[in-house]
């Protein structure tokens, strides 16, 4: 028996390339409104930021210190992970529109799917940030909404353009239709109008979350009461040996080392910054911009260094920092019995634990900094106030953006890498490393002055000696002394045969104690080694 039923019509499907640009434009239009609205809202709010930051905050330790030391080509150690990171979840996120755009070529259900879970996604992002507030969750929410419309509109007009083309090859079957080019006209013009509008979303959002007003007003007011700080007096002559290959002695702002989680720089203006002192007190302090203007500013050149930093490593800078004395203000507060921990609180919910015993010696020099080097602090670097801390890592006490500050214990609260395996206590140790010439160069026989800088953060480098393939330790050359809170620079004459070479070189503190040979990783509490560099001389 003949079966005479028609054919069963085949689906209506976009052509691959059309479904996957109708999903990742849906997807950039989602980010872009996100990006958008969080530069109106709270820039820390914008899903993709939040989704970043949330994979920073639960990544495994090993991971992060990875990324920190991650370098791109025209991107320095601690801004390259950050680039790297927000890559990689632009990336991921690539992937999985094109892969709902694949599996929505004849229905927009599973991209509508994707977009809605990867919204669920950015809202779990943003709820759980330690800043969050309530206002946070518009971003979000309106990025999901702008993907799902962008979504819609696209396919169904999508949908649409490949039905008429195949409606008009059925009236005119002399005519065969190009899949390829089914409705692509019209697409491609919905398509520029949808990219355009999400990339000038994006770019909307991050010039509206980065207008910070570092003045609060007072322009150059501001940079005069800085600068009318007790001064620290001019270097001296002879404090480098630049000319020989080491770093000035004050590190230029712009090129001060960076290293911090923040994948997109907390702003707030001097005039809306405020500050709580708070916790284990007698009299809770609320502070000011203004508040710690009228207090007396001193000027203090302080070395700071990372805990990450490896042997012979550069995440060493100095500057002139200008700032409020901590100590008055914990002693104004009224310090409890008991409060062994300062607990410090950046904008961007970032904590460190400073030991409170440390901050209360009468001759640590602890700063609530405002200034760096003449100027208002760059927003890199932690404007409009950070903490500094002479003597201590990092990340014990150098906390940036500023937000609060709460007298505790460490019992009872664990900032962000205590809970990451690094040690409690985190005193800068005496280290020293070779600046010229660098590992691999190839020198001329005989003589060869070698430089390089040594640092012993509050006690101070009374000696740096330098040796040739495991040999006798010679003494260097000292660079005039600044302060113990800073390095110093040292340069040592040395005669070379020809050959291949190792040179070492070792620094010891004010208090006689020498750089440790045992070797250790920058975890827990901070690197040891003598560096090293190899050279050869023809």
């Amino acid at each position: 028996m003949t079966d005479t039923r028609a054919p069963a019509e085949a689906p209506l499907r976009l052509p691959a390339g059309q479904a996957i640009g109708v999903v990742v434009l849906a997807f950039a239009a989602a980010i872009g409104v996100g990006h958008l609205v969080a530069g109106v809202v709270s820039p820390l709010s914008s899903p993709f930021q939040a989704v970043a930051d949330a994979v920073v905050r639960l990544a495994p330790s090993p991971l992060v210190e990875f990324g920190k030391s991650l370098a791109l080509p025209g991107l320095p150690a601690g801004r390259a992970d950050k680039v790297g990171l927000l890559v990689g979840v632009g990336v991921v996120l690539l992937g999985v529109a094109v892969a709902a755009g694949l599996a929505s070529r004849a229905s927009a259900r599973p991209a509508r799917w994707a977009l809605v879970v990867l919204g669920l996604v950015g809202l779990a992002a943003v709820f759980s940030s330690p800043v969050f507030a309530l206002a946070d969750l518009v971003a979000p929410l309106a990025a999901m909404g702008a993907g799902l419309w962008s979504l819609r509109w696209l396919h169904e007009r999508a949908m649409a353009d490949a039905l008429t083309g195949v409606s008009e090859s059925a009236t005119h079957p002399d005519k065969i239709p190009d899949s390829r080019a089914v409705g692509t006209a019209g697409v491609t013009r919905r398509g520029v109008l949808v990219g355009v509008g999400a990339v000038g979303a994006g770019v909307g959002g991050y010039l509206l979350g980065a207008g910070a007003d570092v003045s609060g007003g007072a322009g150059g007011e501001l940079v005069a009461r800085l600068r009318g700080a007790s001064r620290a007096g001019a270097v001296p002559v002879g404090a480098d040996f630049a000319g020989l290959g080491t770093p000035t002695f004050l590190t230029a702002n712009a090129d001060f080392y960076r290293i911090d989680t923040a994948l997109r720089l907390p702003v707030t203006s001097a005039a809306d910054w405020s500050m709580r002192v708070h916790g284990m007190v007698e009299r809770e302090l609320v502070l000011s911009y203004a508040d710690l203007l009228r207090r007396p500013l001193v000027e203090r050149p302080v070395t700071l260094a990372c805990v990450s930093n490896e042997v012979g490593g550069d995440l060493i800078s100095t500057a002139n920092f200008v700032g409020v004395e901590l100590r008055p203000l914990l002693l104004e507060a009224g310090v409890r019995p008991g409060a062994d921990q300062l607990l410090s609180t950046s904008q961007d919910g970032w904590t460190a634990g400073t030991p409170t015993d440390v901050l209360l010696e009468p001759d640590r020099g602890a700063l609530l900094a405002l200034g760096m080097n003449g100027e208002p602090l760059p927003l890199e670097h932690g404007f409009p106030v950070r903490m500094v801390v002479p003597g201590l890592y990092g990340y014990v006490s150098a906390t940036k953006w500023l937000a609060d500050l709460e007298l505790t214990t460490f019992e009872d609260a664990q900032a962000y890498w205590l809970r990451r395996g690094w040690a409690k206590l985190a005193p800068i140790k005496t280290q020293s490393r070779i600046d010229r010439p660098r590992s691999g160069d190839s020198v001329p026989a005989g003589p060869l002055t070698v430089a390089g800088i040594a640092w012993a953060q509050h006690r101070g480098v009374s000696g740096v000696e330098v040796r040739v393939d495991g040999g006798p330790w010679q003494p260097a050359v000292l660079s005039t002394e600044v302060g113990r809170d800073t390095w110093r620079m040292w340069r040592a004459d040395l005669t070379l045969p020809p050959g291949p070479h190792r040179i070492q070189s070792r620094a010891t503190d004010a208090t006689g104690v020498p750089q440790t040979e045992a070797i250790a990783s920058p975890v827990p509490d901070g690197a040891t080694g003598y560096p090293e560099i190899s050279v050869s001389a023809r």
